[in-house]
């Protein structure tokens, strides 16, 4: 494997290809890690540096191999909340059209939990948002596999650390693929770039940021006087903290570890400063430079991150490169159970695959983006309900559209009434609007309200099945709907699939069969048909306790899923 460059240009230079404007022809991918001899791929992302600094092969610009695609400009601004500056800032990424972004991603020890879900989901967002305004985005994400958690998680198991971590990492790219997160360009693991990693931090000591005690070095953060730019914090004010060890060795409390010397029984590596592996900040100012190089646009992750990891990473980018550079810093806020944040250590967290085993993957999805990113999101079942209620109803909606058409697929005019226009052009501007300020989703889930009613309007009222143009209006409200959708990683592979899980789901959580449903509805129309009103109102009330609302229509009776009769008056009392 190569070392590292001076000042840490990116190693791999060449640029990813482009992604299409409407996402929704962008297939999941899954990914094998079944061999433990497998190396992680190099996947090799465009380089953050000027057009002119760019590496030659065999004379050729990298611009002109990338064969007829020519990018297209980005349609519009973006405005994004930079937590350096403290406050929201035009985007505008380094290098024309092209934008690098790095997320620190989980420490696989255990299944992630919806916190976890929330950090991902937001920068998928930010990813599909970037790549549908035109950019050309590397996208990248680690994977922490060499940490003391894992080692103790090991040890615990009597249990290979690589291993365990190769099977954690295995299990949260499924709870990606089932939250419809886009996989990163670049998924780098830690075991897989210690030279990488050494090399920064001979670089580091070179300079005379970092000092070695025995086998171990230590950050000096006197040394750098520009420490707790991020967080705001005064170097009087730190002290060790998480993940930072009390150590008498050290020369100010807030120095952290760079390398820490080989312990009986713990995976190590050997370096200059003897066996060892390093210590948790470094990992993610290595990859990032072996990616995108020392300068690139976004990095991302919790607020949790802010200190001590983002402070550090900037402390160690910048001693070992003057000119390191990141131009906004984003996190997103947390998860909480009773006002408190969720998290492993506190063990008041949910995994994702036990949300996801009584919940819709996209109304987890939905549940999260329903709040905006950097507000805290509180978990409840209420919530959850709502968002599986609410989701229902769109893919109802776009279903319903959906079988209309198919028996119009031709013959359609071009033209739709002015009213229908203007629901469509609100819509979207609508969108635009709120997503290039700052990804303000709710605000984006809150406008799909009028279309969706103009659709079942459209398709389920006297005045609407009147409309002339009734078709043509149904399928470019549909149309816009489902773009928007996609750009939020919100479309489902089919709509009568979906629906059909979703109805399983409210089931299972109901505790119920559908045909022990269907044997209600019928003894629910005996008693109506015998005037017995009372029991039919208590069949009713009964499947609506537990979450399942009843439809009369001339066709008969249907169910659906619905939030349950308790939580809905919990909610009532709320508000």
């Amino acid at each position: 494997m190569g070392t590292l460059l001076k000042c840490y240009k990116p190693l791999f230079s060449i640029r990813f290809s482009s992604f299409p404007n409407s996402l929704h022809s962008v297939q999941l991918r899954t990914h094998s890690f079944n061999n433990p001899k497998r190396r992680n791929p190099i996947r090799r992302c465009f380089s953050s540096l000027s057009p002119s600094s760019r590496p030659l092969i065999n004379g050729t610009t990298l611009d002109k191999m990338d064969g007829n695609r020519q990018p297209g400009s980005p349609s519009s601004e973006m405005w994004l909340h930079n937590t350096m500056s403290k406050k929201k800032e035009l985007f505008k990424p380094k290098v024309e059209d092209k934008v690098g972004m790095y997320v620190c991603g989980v420490t696989a020890y255990d299944l992630s939990h919806i916190g976890h879900a929330r950090v991902y989901v937001t920068f998928d967002v930010l990813y599909r948002y970037l790549k549908h305004l035109g950019y050309e985005v590397c996208y990248v994400r680690n994977f922490t596999d060499v940490d003391d958690k894992i080692i103790a998680r090991a040890n615990e198991l009597a249990e290979d650390p690589i291993s365990l971590s190769r099977r954690y990492c295995d299990e949260f790219i499924q709870d990606m693929v089932h939250l419809q997160c886009l996989p990163p360009s670049v998924e780098p693991r830690v075991s897989d770039h210690m030279p990488h990693i050494i090399d920064m931090i001979k670089q580091i000591v070179d300079n005379g940021y970092a000092y070695r005690v025995e086998g171990d070095v230590f950050f000096s953060v006197e040394n750098f006087p520009e420490y707790g730019q991020l967080s705001g914090r005064k170097l009087e004010d730190n002290r060790a903290g998480e993940r930072v060890a009390v150590d008498s060795r050290k020369r100010n409390p807030a120095d952290f570890a760079l390398w820490k010397s080989a312990k009986e029984g713990e995976p190590f590596w050997e370096s200059p400063w003897g066996p060892g592996r390093p210590g948790w900040h470094i990992e993610c100012s290595a990859m990032s430079a072996a990616y995108l190089g020392y300068s690139f646009d976004i990095h991302g992750g919790g607020m949790d991150l802010v200190f001590p990891h983002h402070e550090n990473e900037i402390a160690q980018s910048c001693a070992a490169c003057k000119q390191s550079n990141v131009s906004y810093w984003i996190h997103n806020g947390f998860v909480t159970v009773d006002s408190e944040k969720m998290s492993k250590s506190l063990g008041n967290f949910f995994t994702i695959r036990e949300v996801i085993n009584l919940y819709h993957p996209l109304a987890l999805r939905l549940f999260l983006m329903g709040t905006h990113y950097r507000s805290p999101i509180n978990y409840s079942d209420v919530l959850l309900e709502s968002a599986s209620e609410r989701i229902f109803y769109i893919y109802q909606t776009l279903h319903d559209c959906e079988n209309v058409l198919s028996q119009h697929d031709k013959g359609l005019q071009e033209s739709i009434p002015p009213e229908t226009l203007n629901v469509i052009n609100k819509f979207h501007n609508d969108f635009s609007t709120s997503m290039s300020d700052d990804l303000h989703t709710p605000v984006v889930l809150a406008a799909l309200s009028d279309p969706l009613k103009t659709i079942n309007d459209l398709l389920h009222t006297r005045k609407g099945k009147k409309q002339a143009t009734r078709i043509e209006s149904v399928a470019a409200l549909e149309k816009i709907i489902r773009n928007v959708l996609s750009v939020l990683g919100l479309m489902p592979t089919s709509y009568s699939e979906a629906l059909q899980q979703l109805r399983e789901m409210a089931l299972k959580r109901a505790k119920l069969t559908e045909d022990k449903i269907l044997q209600k509805i019928e003894e629910r129309s005996e008693a109506r048909k015998n005037k017995d009103y009372e029991k039919s109102d208590a069949i009713r009330k009964d499947l609506a306790v537990v979450g399942i609302a009843l439809m009369d229509s001339p066709d008969g009776t249907s169910w659906r899923p619905a939030i349950p009769l308790p939580l809905q008056e919990q909610q009532v009392a709320a508000t």
